[in-house]
């Protein structure tokens, strides 16, 4: 993962090495020679994902976004890539994230379940019927829609959305119900993390995942990010939201090109012609 930046790019080179500085670990041995089981630990895959996104956002060429968007972690990506961030407090912010998030896992046994081909509304209607904690998390594309809760209220839950004719209700392999109220251990923490560290002034606008609305202003910045552990992401409407305010181009940052898939499953629904991906 991310090898072949490092042998290829000096820029690269000393951003995964200031990475191993910083986390007091050297992440790149893991990344590039590491096992399944060793990436997954908490401590390492969201750093990895965040460091392999902002060193391509570095090295690439000509990469200067009128607006920038991540999809959870990645939001703390696309803000140091429009610079309110640093790449140095972006990567201990993410550090703190992923210890915070592996707590709140253990205190709440929890977890996530894909629903495919049903309309939000109608997962939103079947989650706020079950009296467990369960909750739409990741607004993907339309007719993909992920949902996080209690064990027990995703159990509920996928069997009543596939009576409701969803095509299929798929529990994930996750730790814990992210991006639901059973993370508010992990918002608390990380609340503070935030509050303590810089933000600079954003040189283009970013789509927060809280409101998929553009946002500009620092305070504004901080406090949807706060708000995100235990909010949804809100990714369709953010691109909605982008190519309706005149976006026609998007490049993903990244490791793999999921993103890519979901932008052009938005476009396809609504018909837009005319955005490169």
């Amino acid at each position: 993962m991310g090898k072949d930046l490092y042998e290829n790019s000096s820029e690269a080179k000393a951003l995964f090495e200031k990475a191993n500085d910083i986390l007091g670990f050297r992440i790149s041995d893991i990344m590039f020679e590491g096992t399944a089981e060793e990436l997954k630990q908490t401590k390492v895959t969201q750093p990895a994902i965040f460091l392999h996104s902002v060193v391509l956002a570095t090295i690439a060429k000509d990469f200067n976004p009128d607006v920038v968007a991540g999809h959870s972690l990645g939001e703390f990506s696309a803000l140091v890539a429009n610079e309110t961030l640093s790449f140095e407090d972006g990567l201990k912010l993410v550090s703190q994230r992923a210890t915070a998030m592996q707590k709140a896992c253990e205190q709440n046994p929890s977890t996530m379940a894909a629903i495919l081909g049903l309309d939000d509304e109608v997962v939103e209607k079947v989650c706020d019927e079950i009296n467990e904690v369960v909750v739409a998390a990741n607004y993907n594309c339309p007719g993909q829609l992920v949902i996080s809760g209690s064990n027990k209220g995703i159990e509920i839950a996928c069997e009543k959305l596939k009576e409701a004719g969803a095509r299929r209700a798929l529990p994930l392999p996750v730790g814990g119900a992210f991006h639901s109220p059973l993370m508010e251990p992990a918002r608390e923490e990380l609340a503070e993390a935030i509050r303590n560290t810089t933000f600079s002034k954003p040189v283009c606008p970013i789509y927060q995942n809280v409101t998929a609305k553009p946002s500009a202003d620092i305070e504004t910045i901080k406090s949807n990010l706060i708000a995100q552990l235990t909010a949804p992401v809100r990714w369709t409407q953010s691109v909605q939201n982008m190519v309706g305010d005149g976006a026609t181009a998007f490049v993903e940052c990244g490791p793999g090109k999921v993103l890519q898939g979901l932008v052009r499953k938005i476009h396809r629904e609504a018909e837009v012609s005319g955005v490169e991906v």
